[in-house]
């Protein structure tokens, strides 16, 4: 505007600008518009530069064309270290460097479109200014493809015959190619030269991971030209960079060139999102932190090159929810992730729980051009002391029964904002005042928080009627700094305390008294009463006897007063250590009645009232007894002074007590019996001892010792065993061995009658028997064998059972069996003995056969045997050979004679001819 004010041509020429402007967008409009596609210029640049290049200097520029989309365009190079491009295209050095270092190189220029995220590449390739290299032909310059070539083997020499020195060996620079490029494949990186291909034909080749070995068919080399290419899109997160090994022979083979080294470094492209580790955090604030408290950490990684601004990442805070009491709560750290708080008022009753949700950006948080991820942090808010325990009302009441425990008078109720069941919440109640004596506490009910007024030590209607108790509530843990308990966190409790009817009390209870044994019957000993306590009822009190073992007492039900009913004895089986106790019980008159009882001691004080008495009471001895006398002491039931020292004498009579015996004192309680002869016979003998005691009225009595003298051997045993019977059975125990033997005894005669008796009936029944009845099986004892099949006629009705033998005498007249044996005595049978010799066979047989000739009462040869008959009409007929119907001739016994000798003799006999 200021131009147009100063030259007053120049709206003239603006106009004119602006119509042929105009023109030209009319015109190109009616045609075909020209194609236009937004890229670089070239794929390939090839920029001259001079060999030393410093620090800020303009090298090159690259153009790129929009095609007017006015969409803004972002620039990057593979090498931000040393080179810097601006909007423009303008690339400058970001440090001074030599050419030479960089010709191998080649330079990848990225262009993205921050609307789309759409991008571009090319590459330029640096060389120095014609001339100033000797190793890059100029033909490869126009080609726009970077050669490498194998190092030169000239010789620098000052003359002839001098040593040659060889030139050192190139360093290759590494070869850097862009990840994830889209351009067409195989893509052309480098060319592979060597000066010995001008005279004769070479062949290239690569060898190493990405090449020949895995991953294969990454990298080519053709063999003729020796362009070095890229077979697909390399990927830097998975192999950031390859090491391959050039190599240059001749068609035979043979090596032209010394393997030279390529190192291809995949440039990193932003091509990964951050990722968090968890996608939701955890974390927790107490409420009223202050600002700057650290609450936690989130972390994010990306695959990207950490050393570049791809893979560096930057935190940041997206949202808060709730936003209260502010929407800036919590900070973050950009770099590392930490979350702290920047604002008061963290309130876990209001808001217990805030949800952020973070957002981790690469490229330094740039939002143009760098990737992000979210994730969710939950911080929870946790619960501090900061709200006091209140009562929901400033006075409770209550009302126990008097003299009960462990009852619960009243229920007190509190409020609290804090997180139950935390130590925040959970109430403790205390007693502050009312209760001196602690008759009270007040447990909390861990369920419902409530404090239960209980009471822990009886409690006296007569003494207090009520109770006012002033209780406090609070926390397990103490308050929040600055927080003090209010008013509502005190209550009064008020107890009233109902009457009831109390059993009476013995006092003292229990009561000792003391008297002397032997008191007679209905002797007075004490009054014992009890008390009331119940002193605003008129009531009346009486008394019954509840336990009285020896049954001694006898107490007035009105009074009290206690009498005797028997005489007290100390040495009674009741009395323990001179103490005789006796319960008594007082009830009242109340409604219901109450009672109690109450215990009465007496302590019984000793008496002469027990006679001594001789001890051991029995004892025993040799009829010449060395030494000749023995110990004796005595016992007394009384204690001391009625008891020992005692004295001992013999009686006078039998006269030949003191003839035979003397006895000497050894102390006041012992004393020494002794024989005066030299001989007793054995027996037992009783000696009549006085002894006295010492008591004040002094009591005698005569015991009788018993002494058993017995023969004894040499060690002074004695051997008498009528005298050990004697002397180790008692009367009683002789006394009951006699009364076993006669009921013993009698037992015996009486089964004798019994089977007399038996007898006598089983010899009166008749024995003849039917034969067609007779069929039992009863076994009988026989030891004859006369007869055979051919003595068969008889008549088998005559056959009886035979029966036990029985005398003539004693059988009915008539009556006698025929198959008897005369009444004779048996003759002796010779008795084989249990193992014979065999050649004394013979002779047993001999002698049992003329034994058996002149027996009188074996049966002829001929006569009726005696069996055990069966009884009549069997059915399965006669088994004797004679009447059998089949003869035996119809059969072949010859066979017997293939037996052996001892049955050709049957052979003959039934295998023979009829003669």
């Amino acid at each position: 505007a200021h131009w147009l004010m100063v030259n007053p041509f120049g709206l003239i020429i603006l106009i004119a600008v602006l119509a042929i402007k105009t023109t030209g967008i009319a015109t190109e409009g009616r045609g075909t518009p020209p194609l236009c596609r937004p890229g670089f210029s070239e794929d390939m640049y090839v920029a001259e530069i001079p060999e030393s290049a410093e620090k800020g200097q303009a090298l090159f520029n690259v153009k790129f064309v929009n095609c007017g989309q006015g969409g803004l365009v972002q620039f990057e190079c593979s090498n931000p270290s040393d080179f810097r491009i601006e909007a423009d295209g303008v690339v400058y050095a970001l440090r001074p460097f030599t050419v030479s270092t960089l010709r191998a190189v080649p330079l990848v220029i990225v262009a993205r479109d921050e609307t789309n995220q759409q991008q571009w590449q090319t590459q330029v390739r640096l060389t120095p200014p014609i001339g100033q290299s000797q190793q890059v032909p100029p033909p490869a310059l126009s080609q726009g493809l970077q050669e490498i070539w194998f190092p030169s083997r000239q010789t620098d020499s000052s003359s002839v015959g001098q040593l040659k020195r060889m030139k050192r060996d190139w360093v290759i620079p590494p070869i850097n190619v862009p990840e994830n490029s889209r351009g067409e494949f195989p893509q052309d990186l480098v060319r592979i030269r060597s000066d010995n291909d001008k005279n004769r034909s070479l062949r290239y080749s690569v060898t190493g991971p990405g090449a020949d070995q895995p991953p294969t068919g990454i990298f080519i080399i053709h063999p003729i030209s020796g362009e070095l290419s890229v077979m697909k899109p390399l990927d830097r997160e998975h192999i950031s960079n390859f090491h391959l090994r050039a190599h240059a022979v001749d068609l035979n083979g043979n090596q032209v060139e010394s393997p030279i080294d390529i190192v291809i470094n995949v440039i990193d492209m932003n091509d990964n999102r951050p990722e968090f580790i968890h996608q939701i955090w955890n974390g927790t604030i107490p409420e009223g932190s202050k600002p700057g408290t650290f609450v936690m950490t989130v972390t994010s990684v990306d695959k990207d090159d950490p050393k570049t601004a791809n893979g560096m990442l930057r935190y940041k805070i997206v949202s808060q929810n709730p936003e209260s009491p502010t929407s800036n709560m919590f900070t973050i750290n950009n770099k590392t992730g930490g979350i702290i708080t920047v604002a008061a008022g963290l309130d876990r009753e209001k808001v217990p729980q805030y949800t952020l949700i973070i957002q981790a950006t690469d490229m330094e948080g740039n939002p143009m051009y760098g990737l992000s991820n979210t994730a969710t942090a939950v911080i929870k808010v946790t619960d501090i002391n900061d709200n006091p325990p209140e009562f929901t009302a400033e006075t409770f009441f209550g009302e126990v029964p008097e003299n009960r425990v462990n009852v619960i008078v009243a229920n007190l109720t509190v409020t609290d904002k804090d997180q139950p069941n935390t130590p925040a919440w959970n109430t403790v109640y205390k007693i502050t005042g009312g209760d001196p004596t602690g008759r009270f506490s007040v447990p909390t009910d861990p369920t419902t928080n409530e404090g239960l007024v209980t009471v822990v030590k009886p409690i006296d209607y007569e003494i207090s009627r009520t109770y006012v108790l002033t209780v406090v509530a609070v926390n397990e843990v103490s308050l929040a700094r600055g927080i003090h308990s209010p008013r509502q966190s005190t209550a009064t409790v008020s107890i009233r305390v109902i009457d009831v009817n109390e059993s009476p009390n013995f006092e003292p209870n229990p009561k000792l008294i003391k008297l002397e044994e032997g008191m007679q019957p209905e002797s007075a000993l004490t009054t014992f009463t009890a008390q009331d306590p119940d002193r605003f009822m008129q009531q009346t009190i009486r008394y019954t006897r509840l336990s009285d073992p020896a049954n001694w007492l006898r107490i007035d039900p009105n009074t009290g007063h206690i009498t005797t009913i028997a005489v007290l004895d100390r040495e009674s089986p009741y009395v323990k250590d001179n103490m005789y106790s006796a319960t008594f019980l007082a009830s009242d008159s109340g409604i219901p009645p109450a009672s109690g009882t109450g215990t009465l001691q007496i302590f019984l004080l000793d008496i002469n009232d027990n006679a001594p008495h001789v001890y051991p009471q029995e004892t025993e001895m040799c009829e010449k007894p060395e030494p000749n006398g023995f110990n004796i002491t005595a016992l007394d039931g009384d204690l001391s002074p009625n008891a020992g020292p005692f004295a001992f004498e013999l009686a006078n009579r039998p006269s030949d007590i003191q003839r035979n015996w003397t006895i000497t004192r050894l102390s006041g309680d012992f004393a020494q019996l002794s024989l005066k002869i030299g001989f007793l016979e054995s027996g037992i003998y009783e000696i009549p001892i006085i002894i006295t005691d010492s008591g004040n009225l002094p009591m005698s009595n005569t015991s009788y010792l018993r002494v058993k003298v017995c023969q004894c051997d040499h060690n002074g045993d004695c051997t008498d065993q009528q005298h050990i019977v004697a002397a180790g059975l008692g009367t009683g125990a002789i006394i009951a061995i006699l009364l076993c033997i006669i009921i013993l005894l009698i037992l015996v005669l009486l089964f004798v009658v019994w089977m007399k008796r038996r007898d006598k009936e089983r010899q009166a029944k008749q024995l003849l028997i039917d034969p067609e009845d007779d069929v039992r099986d009863n076994i009988l004892k026989y030891d004859e064998e006369g007869g055979g099949e051919e003595d068969q006629d008889y008549d088998l009705s005559q056959l009886q059972q035979p029966d036990t033998i029985e005398p003539d005498a004693i059988k009915p007249v008539g009556i006698r069996r025929m198959d008897e044996r005369p009444l004779h005595p048996e003759p002796q049978y010779p008795i084989r003995s249990a193992a014979p010799h065999p050649g004394d066979i013979g002779d047993f047989i001999n002698e049992g056969l003329k034994a058996a000739d002149n027996d009188p009462t074996a049966p002829p040869y001929d006569s009726l045997l005696v069996f055990d008959y069966e009884g009549s009409g069997s059915t399965a007929g006669s088994l004797s050979s004679l009447n059998s119907s089949s003869s035996g001739g119809d059969q072949d016994y010859d066979y017997l004679n293939d037996w052996g000798p001892r049955f050709r003799k049957l052979a003959d006999m039934y295998g023979g001819s009829d003669d």
